[in-house]
């Protein structure tokens, strides 16, 4: 389990990626978190210059399962959480998000090599 906190406009949001993003997205949104952001980091890095609104959709939806999974004191509503910001950058704060779940990815990969070299495979 992976956190980072990241400054976004005027506060300061602590995200958290661990195994359980993936359902927790799934429970909540209905959507596979590993498509959406395959699709929104291949937006990102052709950097058109701007985002469709599928592509912000998906960032807010996974900003805020990150969010929500490091602190559950958040509303539970995704429109009342983002009410608490004023504008910011999507450019700023995705790579922060991507970073933190690449991380975790890796992590997990590791451990899971790890894992069968202690169990002879």
């Amino acid at each position: 389990m992976l956190e980072k906190t990241v400054r976004v406009g005027e506060v300061d949001v602590k995200f958290r990626s661990s195994a359980t993003i993936p359902r927790l997205y799934r429970i909540k949104f209905k959507r596979d978190i590993f498509k959406d952001l395959s699709k929104l980091e291949k937006t990102f890095k052709a950097n058109e210059g701007s985002f469709e609104i599928d592509d912000l959709e998906i960032f807010e939806n996974v900003a805020y399962i990150m969010a929500y999974h490091a602190d559950r004191s958040i509303p539970g509503n995704i429109d009342d959480w983002l009410d608490q910001f004023e504008m910011f950058s999507i450019y700023e704060i995705l790579p922060e998000i991507l970073e933190l779940w690449g991380a975790n990815l890796e992590t997990e990969v590791q451990s899971k090599k790890n894992f069968q070299k202690v169990a002879g495979r």
